[in-house]
């Protein structure tokens, strides 16, 4: 199997395990990706946008839903005052941190096929690909309840 086709297949794979995660926990994909990528710090709306690939209509649309479901909450940006950022509220905090868990625990189990030298290895790999790609932080290894950067994360 080639380069290509197999990262292909392995994203679809991953996009399989996440969508079913979604319906577990109630989300839609756009929801969950809002609440993982806010985890670590709240985002301003046009961060949002740029990070999510959506148009500040689509973001706009999305923070209300998420609003009513009391997930976030818009907070002044103490940068500048005619800005809102986009927070997780307590119960958003507590989903962010089940959802990712879970998440991140199915995926894990996908190459248990893998010696661990493969799986470090491919861990090592996978990560200079991000970093290459400069792939924007959507899923932090921070738990929301601590509120850390992502480098603060495990």
């Amino acid at each position: 199997m080639g380069m290509g086709t197999a990262l292909v297949r392995t994203a679809f794979l991953v996009d399989a395990v996440y969508a079913d995660a979604v319906r577990h926990f109630d989300l839609t994909v756009p929801q969950a990706q809002l609440l993982c990528v806010i985890m670590a710090r709240p985002f301003g709306m046009f961060e949002l946008a740029k990070t999510l690939g959506l148009a500040k209509s689509s973001i706009s649309g999305l923070v209300d839903r998420c609003e009513k479901r009391d997930l976030v909450r818009r907070e002044s940006d103490p940068g500048d005052g005619r800005a809102a950022r986009v927070a997780l509220t307590a119960k958003g905090a507590q989903l962010a941190d089940e959802f990712h868990d879970d998440v991140t625990r199915r995926v894990a189990e996908l190459p248990l096929s893998l010696s661990e030298a493969e799986r470090a290895t491919l861990v090592d790999l996978l990560g200079r690909v991000v970093v290459d790609n400069q792939v924007p932080p959507v899923f932090t290894e921070c738990p929301a309840s601590q509120g850390c950067t992502e480098s603060g994360g495990s």
